[in-house]
């Protein structure tokens, strides 16, 4: 059985998503046992059948990126996969093409725009989304109107995700009200802080001018029971935040 989470966002109703957990297949520790990276070390057999399991759920298979931490993001409609596809993002105005990323802690956004025209998946590790890769998916998607909503799935939380100050820094110097996301993580700092990729996220949405925001806050280090984290566990597996148009 699986308990993946339906994202609770008011989208058009033609808009579908989901978002996988670790639990309801076929791999044994430590990736037990939905885990859908065919890139982490576990059997590539068992991912395959994994994926298939997933595909049951779904009106066509995944496109499936090769994710590297970047700020590329895939036009979906324009690309035939013939050859490997390297993005961090993705998006399309077709229905039925279904827009994937992984994550094992880095934070999974969704858009969708109040028409239902289109639809867009995000992997915002702290890198990528430093070097704009929020603000550039934004852009390629086009002009706001009908304007653009997003879901924020779960990530590591501001309790467990602490950076050093080159990565503060990184964020301050594209805008300094990034630093209300980032604590101290101790009297003496020691270089260290705990840093809220949901707020970040947030305020990165904003001044896209993505107004309406849900989800966030749901944190995979403190949940072993529900969600892979490669902060907690190292080698571990990986999940999928999901989004398509319905045909």
């Amino acid at each position: 059985m699986n308990d993946w989470i339906i994202p609770d966002w008011p989208t058009p109703s033609n808009v579908k998503s989901l978002f996988t957990t670790r639990n309801g297949g076929g791999s044994s520790a430590p990736y037990a046992s939905l885990n859908l990276g065919d890139h982490v070390g576990d059997e590539p057999l068992i991912v395959k059948q994994n994926r298939a399991l997933l595909r049951r759920f779904l009106p066509g298979e995944p496109e499936w990126l090769q994710q590297v931490h970047g700020t590329k993001s895939v036009n979906l409609d324009e690309h035939d996969f013939a050859s490997p596809c390297e993005g961090d993002a993705a998006f399309s105005r077709c229905p039925g093409v279904i827009c994937t990323v992984l994550v094992a802690d880095c934070l999974p956004i969704l858009l969708c725009d109040r028409a239902g025209a289109v639809v867009a998946v995000i992997h915002a590790g702290w890198r990528g989304m430093a070097a704009g890769i929020i603000e550039r998916t934004v852009s390629a998607i086009g002009k706001l109107n009908p304007p653009l909503m997003a879901w924020l799935g779960p990530a590591i939380g501001p309790d467990h995700f602490e950076v050093g100050e080159e990565v503060r820094k990184a964020f301050i110097e594209h805008d300094e009200t990034s630093a209300l996301a980032f604590i101290s993580r101790s009297p003496r700092n020691n270089g260290k802080w705990l840093a809220d990729l949901f707020l970040l996220a947030r305020q990165r949405l904003t001044n896209a001018g993505v107004a309406e925001i849900y989800g966030g806050g749901e944190c995979t280090f403190s949940d072993p029971a529900k969600f892979f984290s490669y902060r907690r566990d190292g080698k571990t597996g990986r999940m999928a935040g999901l989004i398509w148009l319905e045909q």
